[in-house]
């Protein structure tokens, strides 16, 4: 049995991950579950899965927590030690990271510090500190299994490859919501049309980081670091039917691709298992009710943080940390109302404009850059 412990249990990832466990046949086992402030779901998920240790974001949350469970041998932790204590959980066979942004960093370190299987769902973290994950890796023995449905796909193609004779990776993008929409009328989008999204259901911050393709910039660093590939090696194609998750390009020509029905489910399966198979947990994809397959460049001027994206990747150190400090904050504006759609580039384009590069060789370094980059990019935003 595989014993399982999810980092962000409460999000969009982490209640897949729990449908594919109770799905599994007895074959997978959750042990620690660690969450925000969604304390009924934790609850419920709680009380199905008997997990051994419980993690919540606020104490006051945890003790409401132990008045419910109290005499059921669970152990309640709170904040982020709560969430390292579930990722270091010896019995742990996986540790799947699906805290959302930043937040997520020090809890995937300490999984990777355990020397056990990541299932990263947590992009953020490679984004702003890939060599020092990497360099853990190393040092523990621990096994990085991408769970992003593009990365995924880039991994089961690398599978038994040569990734000497790897000449390009493409991650495809949906295009988001306004794919097809002219620039000029983007600016007025509300809230809820950008969470429209055509094709995935995920987490608020993702979808919108999806709408300003954001999302797929992010991608692109923490391909760089999953594969160990140059910027050169890595492409973004539009495709609006999300099938196709992912496409290699071989020196000799070949491409590989990977094709999916478009549900979080087979990604996060195929990283609890690997190198097995489960059975299929969705009806088998059938091409020919699909029947067109598009694809489309990326429009740099429709959505600029691409383009920012590719600096940060270019770039590296300070540059990364900065990009994505700026989004969560600009995000966060939109989501809560204070700003329009159109102004989270502008804002994100503004602050990397302005920001000085500088050497990141510690945790420590990462979080002093990301704290000086939100003071900044609030600043940016309370001057609109």
């Amino acid at each position: 049995m595989t014993k399982i412990s999810v980092l962000g249990s409460t999000g969009s990832i982490g209640r897949s991950t729990l449908e594919v466990v109770s799905r599994s046949k007895g074959q997978m086992n959750i042990i620690g579950l660690s969450a925000g402030r969604n304390l009924q779901l934790l609850k419920e998920q709680t009380e199905e899965f008997r997990p051994k240790m419980v993690s919540l974001e606020r104490e006051k949350d945890a003790q409401e927590f132990r008045q419910s469970f109290r005499g059921y041998p669970v152990e309640i932790m709170y904040g982020q030690e709560g969430a390292e204590a579930v990722a270091r959980l010896e019995e742990n066979d996986v540790i799947v990271s699906a805290i959302t942004g930043i937040n997520g960093l020090r809890s995937t370190l300490t999984a990777v510090q355990s020397g056990k299987r990541i299932a990263l769902a947590n992009k953020e973290s490679m984004v702003v500190a890939g060599p020092l994950i990497l360099d853990a890796v190393r040092a523990s023995g621990a096994e990085i299994i991408p769970v992003d449905s593009e990365h995924s796909g880039v991994f089961q193609c690398l599978t038994g490859e040569n990734r000497d004779h790897v000449k390009k990776v493409i991650l495809t993008a949906s295009g988001g919501p306004f794919f097809r929409l002219p620039i000029k009328e983007m600016k007025d989008k509300t809230l809820e049309e950008v969470l429209d999204h055509p094709r995935w259901k995920m987490g608020r911050k993702v979808t919108v980081d999806s709408a300003t393709m954001m999302n797929k910039g992010l991608e692109l660093i923490e391909a760089r670091w999953l594969f160990g590939l140059e910027s050169a090696q890595l492409d973004i194609l539009i495709h609006p039917q999300s099938i196709v998750h992912s496409l290699v390009e071989m020196q000799d020509g070949s491409v590989l691709a990977q094709l999916s029905p478009t549900d979080m489910k087979i990604p996060i399966q195929y990283a609890l298992t690997y190198p097995e198979r489960g059975e299929a947990l969705l009806p088998s994809l059938d091409l020919s009710r699909v029947k067109t397959l598009e694809f489309y460049q990326a429009d740099e001027k429709k959505f600029p943080l691409i383009k920012a994206a590719r600096l940060a990747l270019e770039e590296g150190e300070s540059v990364s940390v900065a990009l994505n400090a700026s989004n969560e904050v600009a995000v966060r504006a939109f989501l809560e109302g204070r700003i329009r759609f159109t102004d989270i580039p502008e804002t994100v384009i503004e602050l990397m404009e302005s920001h000085q590069k500088t050497k990141v060789a510690s945790l420590e370094d990462i979080y002093e850059v990301d704290r000086e980059t939100r003071v900044k990019t609030r600043n940016i935003i309370e001057q609109r």
